[in-house]
């Protein structure tokens, strides 16, 4: 199993202008990410040197994040911070995208938005209030439950990600860490936030929601 790969973000650094701004998406994407990256490799390249970790090597960083009990103490942390903030910022450059999409009105994730929420607008408000609250450095989720299909909105510290618990798959991820937004907006966290809205992807947070259940179906 080769080492993961850096991922391309699909549109130009300047392309989220005015909501995120050029520099603050060239400096995450090309140091943030990459480091996350870096430790990752240098771990799973540890793992694979020695006969009775070369397996964990090959799991996949999801499932690596699932089996962290097995990974050896010295390596832990790296494939925990590493694998996780490899991970988040993948889904994170994949749902943004300059001015955003629509969601569909007749779209799967649409109509079960409204059944949890009420409204999108109501889910909106939840999921800012949740981004909100993260203490320090973190995420905010939006997941699927696997076993029900339902939509979760949750919190984790630092690069955890919800898909650590075999029972979530996150389909749109918020980084709330400061180095995401502090150039352009200082310590107003929330105005971030609302800018967030302003350019996610909503056609690819949809597709990702059809695959989770896919993957429930699978049970």
């Amino acid at each position: 199993t080769l080492n993961p790969k850096p991922c391309s973000l699909g549109y130009e650094y300047e392309a989220l202008e005015p909501h995120f701004d050029a520099e603050t998406m060239k400096l995450h994407h090309l140091r943030h990410h990459a480091a996350y990256l870096t430790t990752l490799n240098n771990a799973l390249s540890a793992l694979r040197g020695a006969e009775e970790t070369k397996h964990l090597a090959k799991m996949g960083v999801d499932k690596l994040l699932q089996n962290l009990d097995s990974v050896p103490e010295p390596y832990k942390t790296q494939v925990r911070n590493g694998g996780g903030g490899f991970v988040n910022h993948a889904l994170f450059w994949s749902i943004l995208a300059p001015n955003g999409t629509k969601l569909s009105a007749d779209s799967g994730l649409e109509k079960q938005i409204e059944k949890e929420f009420g409204s999108f607008d109501t889910f909106v408000q939840t999921f800012k209030d949740q981004a909100v609250k993260v203490f320090g450095s973190g995420w905010a989720w939006l997941s699927v439950a696997k076993e029900s299909g339902a939509l979760v909105i949750s919190k984790t510290a630092n690069q955890d990600t919800p898909a650590m618990e075999t029972a979530l798959i996150p389909i749109l991820g918020l980084d709330v860490w400061e180095h995401a937004y502090y150039l352009k907006y200082q310590n107003k966290r929330a105005d971030y936030i609302d800018a967030f809205f302003n350019i996610v992807n909503w056609e690819e947070v949809s597709r990702r929601y059809e695959e989770a259940l896919k993957k429930k179906d699978e049970l």
